[in-house]
């Protein structure tokens, strides 16, 4: 059992999202909607499905085609604005469609450009209404090692509390041993966070060891506790809080 709270929202729960929800691909705004639901296709986060009459209609193209799943069946839509084209990235609810997603769309995150709850640009997938993610400033002593070589240590870390997720520490760059990290391209973002700002590979006797850790320079307003500072993958690092070893989790998310 892991040592952090579990998603327990069953699958194909749905609920009213409150937020203005909006989408735009090529410029063009796709969706606008403060009707939009919480519909959770799997335990961890909703999707949205957005009223149609929310949807600018004239950038659908109809598919002529089909998909059941245990929601309904939905008709395959694609989009396009102008050379812009998405196939295949819409699924228009009908009839048997459970309560509430009659004449919903459900669009693949992907297809837009870019999405919005209410101002604020929101990425990966919707924020969980019943998630919480907590940035913390601690006392606790954390000590990053991989094999044997100390990459940071710390007494004053910011612990990020993410429902599902284990406790990421985040340290002070002043807490980190930069001789071993080793500057990535690689970027990330999170519906809570942001998109990160910095990676690094850690090199180890010769070894490199790929996008180890993480920052997020310029975070969203509720985790400024973090901003700046440095997270290294439990799932990859050994990490030592207050003289205990933690068992190294299996989930991967910055």
């Amino acid at each position: 059992m892991p040592d952090y709270p579990k998603a327990i929202t069953p699958v194909d729960h749905i609920e009213p999202a409150p937020r203005r929800i909006r989408a735009f691909l090529a410029g063009e705004q796709v969706l606008d909607t403060t009707r939009g639901r919480y519909v959770w296709e799997w335990p961890f986060y909703p999707q949205y499905y957005i009223p149609i009459a929310d949807v600018a209609r004239d950038l659908l193209v109809d598919e002529e085609r089909t998909e059941g799943s245990g929601r309904g069946t939905a008709r395959l839509h694609g989009l396009r604005v102008g050379e812009t084209s998405r196939p295949s990235c819409g699924r228009w609810y009908g009839d048997d469609a459970l309560p509430g997603l009659r004449d919903t769309i459900r669009f693949d995150w992907a297809a837009m450009d870019r999405w919005f709850e209410e101002d604020e640009e929101v990425f990966v997938h919707p924020r969980n209404p019943y998630a919480r993610v907590d940035a913390l400033r601690s006392t606790r002593t954390v000590r990053v090692e991989l094999d044997g070589t100390v990459l940071a240590e710390s007494t004053s870390p910011v612990l990020v509390f993410e429902t599902g997720l284990p406790i990421r520490y985040y340290l002070n760059r002043t807490d980190v041993n930069f001789r071993h990290l080793v500057p990535s391209a690689t970027t990330t973002a999170c519906p809570y966070k942001g998109r990160t700002g910095a990676y690094w590979s850690v090199r180890v006797d010769g070894t490199d060891h790929p996008d180890l850790a993480w920052s997020y320079d310029f975070p969203t307003g509720a985790l400024l506790p973090i901003a700046g500072l440095i997270a290294f993958y439990n799932e990859k690092v050994d990490l030592t809080v207050d003289g205990e070893r933690l068992a190294r989790p299996k989930t991967h998310f910055s």
